[in-house]
């Protein structure tokens, strides 16, 4: 079922459905808003400039088809479409002070940016990991990180995160919004949506905490445990220069 139909169904069930909100931004001021247009335009030109440049860079040079850097041009990908579901939004806002946004659009802003946060989360616990094979297991490094495993793991990224974003926005489409439709931030979030709700939100919030745990404390804790063996075995390299070449595959 697409989100589109599901947020229809939702519509339906929910008669007191609002069908827009109002983000109200980062500032009232004229001035000021200006001002953050062109600050966030930098960033954000910048973030697709590099990004694109990386996918660019590791898909032309065969020297670059590693499983380190294929795990870093999925990254790149996810970090364009995080700051594309939220930057062109606010600089729409900030040129035009226009501060409303559609019930429709809300919930595919608050869709994608679970989605691509959640699967860097999980991304870069993988590329922990992957450091952790290389460093700890040089001799096995190739056997562990073949390709089908690469491209396992992506995929594994990827629909995990749209797994996850799809049962926290459809319990969130279960809810009636009767009074304020006012956001007080500069894009939809769940929590800042939860608060605008008339209806009990315990299952939201309940699901919220859960992703919270898989998707921080968990891939947390896999990254650092990844690097508690990798710093041991760095450690233990008694030449100077073999620890300064541990610690340079880490540096990406």
């Amino acid at each position: 079922m697409s989100l589109v139909t599901i947020i229809r169904v939702a519509e339906i069930r929910n008669n007191s459905a609002i069908t827009q909100f109002i983000l109200l931004g980062l500032t009232d001021s004229p001035e000021l808003q200006i001002l953050l247009f062109w600050v966030f335009a930098f960033i954000y030109v910048a973030a697709l400039t590099a990004n694109l440049l990386l996918i660019f860079t590791i898909s032309m040079f065969k020297k670059l088809h590693s499983p380190m850097y294929f795990l870093i041009f999925n990254l790149s990908l996810l970090n364009i479409l995080s700051v594309s579901v939220t930057i062109p939004r606010l600089l729409q806002s900030l040129w035009t002070h226009r501060k409303i946004i559609s019930f429709h659009g809300c919930i595919t802003q608050i869709f994608f940016i679970i989605w691509a946060l959640g699967s860097e989360l999980v991304l870069l616990s993988f590329m922990a990991f992957d450091r952790y094979a290389a460093i700890c297991h040089p001799l096995h490094y190739t056997i562990i990180m073949r390709k089908e495993v690469c491209v396992g793991i992506a995929i594994f990224v990827w629909i995990t995160g749209m797994i996850n974003t799809a049962v926290n926005t459809g319990v969130l489409l279960q809810l009636s919004f009767c009074d304020s439709n006012v956001i007080n931030h500069f894009y939809c979030d769940i929590p800042t949506v939860l608060h605008l709700s008339c209806s009990d939100t315990g299952i939201n919030e309940f699901m919220t905490k859960v992703a919270d745990v898989v998707y921080g404390m968990c891939t947390c804790g896999l990254t650092l445990t990844s690097y508690f063996f990798i710093l041991r075995t760095i450690f233990r390299i008694r030449s100077t220069e073999g620890k300064k070449k541990a610690f340079s595959t880490c540096s990406s």
